[in-house]
């Protein structure tokens, strides 16, 4: 009987230990929760640090795609990396009558599948400290790592950090960046 009292004990102390621990942690972007359960949109209109991806999101009308099945990885950058282009530059994007401009250049940070940090690393590995990653726009990032960072470099030299990785998406993964990206 004693047993059964000592056993019963060790597993209510185990249930609330258990209980005490996050479950996989909430990740905040942007002052806001990202739910896994959410799409790459509607996690992304959440975030008060992208609200300008997001307007360049929907006048590029890539909206309904990056809401679609995907699964994309995403290289969001933030607010602050977009205030970091040259003065009228996103003001000049976001004009109809450079859509096209615009949906290269935001098509040139999402990538075909779900690439979380493990996949990555994997791939810088393997790559023997550098990973060419193919963007949905036909361009290539080189991901490296150094000093437990990753970084994208794009093929105009521009180097971005990965601040926040894996923000678990329904439709994929997001890695919130500092910098723009930009093809050729």
């Amino acid at each position: 009987m004693q047993t059964q009292h000592k056993l019963a004990s060790l597993g209510v102390a185990l249930a609330l230990s258990f209980a005490a621990l996050p479950s996989f942690a909430q990740v905040m972007v942007g002052g806001a929760p990202m739910l896994a359960s959410k799409d790459i949109i509607d996690n992304a209109v959440n975030s008060k640090d992208h609200t300008t991806l997001v307007a360049a999101v929907k006048a590029a009308g890539l909206v309904d795609t990056l809401k679609g099945p995907g699964p994309f990885t995403v290289f969001a950058p933030t607010n602050s990396a977009f205030a970091m282009l040259p003065a009228g530059t996103v003001d000049t994007l976001l004009k109809p009558e450079n859509k096209g401009m615009l949906t290269g250049v935001l098509t040139y940070h999402v990538v075909s599948g779900k690439w979380d940090a493990a996949a990555i690393s994997k791939m810088i590995a393997d790559g023997k400290g550098m990973a060419s990653i193919k963007t949905v726009a036909g361009g290539t990032l080189v991901a490296r790592s150094a000093g437990g960072k990753v970084t994208v470099t794009d093929e105009k030299g521009g180097v971005a950090t990965v601040s926040i990785a894996d923000v678990y998406q329904s439709n994929g993964v997001i890695h919130v960046v500092d910098k723009v990206l930009l093809p050729k």
